[in-house]
């Protein structure tokens, strides 16, 4: 089953931010992953409010949770780490 990788964040940091998003899309292209939402329009319902909101495609749980402990991922992270807060969460769909 598809799953969906959804993130919420708050960018602390731009410029170490922007390195990490440099980074990411490739490592989740690599893993099967494309985006279909990344940082547009949002209406905040409930909860915390995040004003970066990006959501991927992904074949699989699998292959989602393969690339965040990817190295490729992991390096982008580490640019992300301290220039964010944030939420990450791997969700399976029911398509």
């Amino acid at each position: 089953m598809p799953a969906l990788w959804i993130a919420h964040v708050t960018v602390t940091d731009e410029e170490a931010y922007g390195r990490y998003a440099k980074l990411a899309g490739p490592a989740v292209e690599k893993h099967g992953g494309h985006f279909i939402a990344r940082g547009g329009r949002y209406v905040q319902l409930e909860g915390t409010d995040r004003p970066r909101n990006v959501v991927a495609k992904f074949p699989s749980v699998e292959a989602a949770e393969t690339c965040y402990h990817s190295p490729e991922y992991q390096e982008a992270l580490s640019h992300a780490r301290g220039a964010a807060e944030r939420e990450l969460l791997i969700v399976e769909t029911s398509e």
